[in-house]
């Protein structure tokens, strides 16, 4: 019976906070900006307050998924249930599987439950490259991978090092297209006017 969580987490993983935020607001943010149901949309779409509080429910989801199967199974259910949250929001199942968010909120309630103190130095790093360039994606990319090198250099058990790995892949493929957009100078900046 306590396998079930595994199902639990991904379904958690699932809810769609910024789709939520935005029929709210009257906006169905599948149709608008980039088209995913995730954090840096709902800034986009919805402005700060709103995205704040996507955020917010999209870092917990993850967080809950982890906690909950970390309690259950120790390190391995942990990564297995934040991995099956990040499933759950990257290709959502009420929305036809289709790739939605990109897991990067997500990801850092997960992280921020199993792996705090490199949670602190992922943030940062975040944080630093968004404000220098602007680009919410870079920053993303950099944190995600900030993690996937950390767990090796603090030496975080198996579990977590085979998490880093495997969410950084899943980061820097789902921010491809975003990387064709810096390149081409087309990729929205933080902080630009929000879309009506």
């Amino acid at each position: 019976m306590e396998y079930a969580l595994f199902v639990v987490a991904y379904f958690l993983g699932a809810i769609p906070f910024a789709y939520v935020a935005g029929r709210l607001n009257g906006i169905d943010v599948r149709k608008a900006g980039s088209g995913n149901i995730g954090t840096t949309n709902a800034f986009r779409l919805l402005g700060a307050k709103m995205g704040i509080a996507v955020l917010i429910g999209d870092a917990l989801k993850g967080a809950m998924a982890a906690w909950v199967t970390y309690i259950a199974f120790g390190p391995w259910g942990g990564i297995a249930g934040g991995l099956l949250a990040m499933a759950g929001h990257s290709w959502n199942p009420f929305f036809g599987f289709k790739p939605s968010g990109k897991g990067v909120a997500s990801g850092l309630g997960i992280i921020s439950v199993l792996m705090p103190k490199i949670t602190l130095l992922a943030v940062s790093l975040f944080v630093l490259v968004v404000v220098i360039t602007r680009y919410v994606s870079l920053g993303s990319v950099v944190a995600a991978l900030t993690v996937a090198i950390s767990v090796f250099i603090v030496q975080e058990p198996l579990a977590y090092r085979t998490f880093g790995l495997i969410a950084a892949l899943v980061v820097v493929a789902r921010h491809r297209t975003n990387f064709q957009r810096i390149l081409k100078g087309t990729e929205h900046r933080f902080g630009d006017k929000k879309i009506s």
